[in-house]
């Protein structure tokens, strides 16, 4: 049966809160992995001998490989079929997580971790161009709300399964949790979503080239920055040549008859201006886990399971003032509500600053809560008021511009919150610490008891300004949220073209 809805005509599908739990779980796959590979980062190191370069790669192999490929999974997904991309996308990223259990070195690890990324660019765009072509506009921001709450489930269960793996099992295991999870989710895909796609339309294979070397040039120079250099001839090359690929990509699509981005999307307040707050936001928190992960286990001693529970209160707060968010949209302008979200982070992240090894959890987790507060907030109204600028036919390039935006700010905030960690960790250190020490607390506790003390206290003091730097991150996002973005009133919620072809 084929259904093809017209302007502000209601698209609920009759399975839709099922095909939401789907989705979820889809979004449930890449959160579990991440959150439980930031809580592996000291055992890495450990067992297989990683440098604090080799993890960094091991976290942005995969950014840039879902960077990169972002807008043509979306762009495809658009054409072919946004069910059969998630069907691919969850199989592949599956597959890659096996592979990774039996890496034996850094870089097979990295391997892995890049293949998981094509899976991940392929299913993640789906999952919210399935959720706006399933829901009907007033049910959209409820549901944005569902969907963002499992970010934050995946932030309880992924730490806390993932905890008690690393603590009876190897640094491998951790990775079998994907699996379990991306079977029931081709399932239910398989037995409840139905397929979804845009208007026929040409393939742009000169389109999709530019903006795969644009993207992965530009996340790319992102990445080296800090062992680099911002000056150095790799990262101005990278930015270069992302730069040309970029403006290549955009005077291309302008004169192309079957453009795979509509560039006049930028031109709405709401996209362009909504695009810019989530790098920001994503930038915040981006490098946060990389920092706390480290403090938790190396400062104040925590196992990875102890670690893991630890960080329950922030997703609790979190996962209510997504509720919370939700319903507040309804009254409250999406600027608003984005405005406030940041502004609390930025509160956040000043409490966290003042994080010393004397301090303990408590100072720690009050600052986690007052973020996860912040998150709840601006989160669901910034992503559920970008994809309401998107036309239904380019809801699966829209979600992946989404998703983009979030990656751009994710890798900026690892390659500069980490390059201002490690470099303040190194300097804090007496002098007395040998070279080859200097470049992790991992390392250097690794010395003996003689250096202990030194090392929490130079991550602590690095940590202060690793979190400054968060803090005015969050303060520019909540500046770009009041001066850009529309009020209410300029606001279409409802009115949004909801056309589209669904087949079920």
């Amino acid at each position: 049966m084929r259904v093809t809805s017209t302007p502000f005509e209601s698209s609920a599908h009759p399975r839709r809160w099922w095909i939401l739990l789907i989705l979820c779980l889809s979004l449930l796959v890449l959160v579990v992995d991440n959150t439980v590979l930031n809580l592996a980062i000291p055992s890495l190191m450990r067992d297989l001998g990683a440098t604090p370069a080799d993890i960094q790669w091991v976290i942005d192999a995969y950014i840039l490989a879902f960077a990169g490929l972002l807008l043509t999974a979306g762009s495809l997904s658009d054409r072919f079929g946004r069910r059969k991309m998630l069907l691919i996308g969850l199989v592949l990223f599956g597959a890659a997580s096996m592979l990774a259990t039996l890496a034996e070195t850094p870089w097979q690890l990295i391997l892995c971790r890049g293949l998981m990324g094509v899976g991940g660019s392929l299913l993640m765009p789906s999952t919210l161009s399935l959720l706006f072509t399933v829901f009907p506009p007033e049910e959209q921001r409820k549901a944005m709300a569902g969907w963002s709450m499992v970010a934050m489930v995946g932030v309880i269960a992924g730490p806390t399964v993932g905890g008690v793996l690393l603590n009876h099992f190897w640094w491998g295991s951790i990775f079998l949790l994907n699996v379990p999870i991306a079977v029931v989710a081709i399932i239910g895909t398989l037995t409840l979503i139905p397929e979804s796609r845009g208007p026929a339309r040409n393939l742009d294979p000169l389109g999709a080239v530019l903006t795969v070397v644009g993207m992965a040039s530009v996340v790319w120079a992102i990445i080296e920055i800090p062992t680099k250099g911002f000056g150095s001839a790799e990262v101005l090359g990278g930015l270069a040549l992302g730069a040309a690929a970029l403006t290549a990509f955009a005077l291309w699509e302008k004169r192309s008859a079957h453009p795979m981005v509509p560039l006049e999307l930028f031109k709405d307040r709401r996209f362009s201006g909504t695009s810019f707050s989530i790098v920001l936001l994503s930038f915040t928190a981006g490098g946060l886990m990389l920092a706390l992960t480290q403090y938790l286990q190396f400062v104040l001693g925590y196992s990875p399971l102890k670690a893991g529970l630890a960080l329950i209160p922030y997703a609790v707060a979190a996962t209510v003032f997504n509720v919370l968010g939700a319903t507040l949209g309804k009254k409250l302008a999406d600027r608003t509500l984005i405005a406030i979200g940041l502004a609390v982070i930025a509160g956040a992240f000043a409490i966290l600053s003042q994080v010393s090894e004397t301090t303990g959890y408590g100072l720690l987790i009050a600052g986690l809560m007052v973020m996860g507060i912040g998150a709840g907030l601006a989160g669901p109204a910034a992503y559920t008021l970008l994809m309401q600028a998107v036309p239904a036919e380019h809801r699966g390039v829209g979600s992946a511009m989404n998703d983009t935006v979030q990656q751009t700010g994710g890798a900026l905030s690892v390659a500069v919150l980490g390059s201002v960690l490690a470099a303040a960790y190194s300097a804090n250190l007496p002098a007395a610490v040998p070279e080859a020490a200097r470049d992790s607390i991992a390392a250097t506790l690794a010395l003996g008891s003689e250096f202990a003390a030194a090392a929490r206290e130079s991550f602590t003091e690095a940590m202060t300004i690793a979190m400054t730097v968060g803090l005015v991150g969050a303060l520019a996002g909540a500046l770009v949220a009041l001066l850009v973005l529309p009020g209410r009133d300029a606001t279409v919620d409802t009115a949004a073209d909801v056309s589209g072809e669904v087949s079920a």
